[in-house]
């Protein structure tokens, strides 16, 4: 279940002081009345990455009703999440309808998404898989 409105706010516009390798974020949460509200705008990393971000909330649910979320990098686009729907795909039915665009191919090739839900905050697991990607260098290994 999401936070109320207002506790979801706190942690939009609380995320650069969570994760301090955001370097900057134009999210705005936009009310469309007391129950209702949208996520829009990118949260930019170092390595010129940029999260793209569009959720459509419903607090009467406690529910994210729809969304989009991209990631790129030096404007080409890494991968992408969305909810539409693809039954006919049984790879895809442990997160039915959540699933990820990924290369090669990717606007055709999906893999499940585990993470992402319309029941609680997305983008805590969408910047910490950003970190884990793109801004952690790997371990150096010793040389043979």
């Amino acid at each position: 279940m999401l936070p109320k409105l207002a506790d979801y706010e706190h942690i939009v516009y609380g995320l650069a002081e969570s994760f301090p390798f955001i370097r900057r974020s134009t999210l705005v949460v936009i009310r469309h009345g007391p129950a209702f509200a949208e996520v829009t705008g990118e949260i930019e990393f170092d390595n010129d990455v940029v999260l793209s971000v569009w959720e459509d909330l419903n607090f009467e649910r406690r529910v994210i009703q729809g969304y989009s979320y991209s990631v790129r990098r030096a404007d080409a686009r890494s991968y992408w999440y969305d909810p539409q729907p693809h039954p006919g795909d049984p790879a895809l039915a442990s997160t039915f309808p959540h699933h990820k665009h990924v290369p090669p191919d990717i606007k055709h090739h999906r893999v499940p998404a585990p993470g992402i839900s319309f029941d609680q905050p997305n983008l805590p697991f969408l910047i910490a898989e950003i970190e884990r990607e793109f801004l952690n260098p790997p371990p150096a290994t010793a040389p043979l």
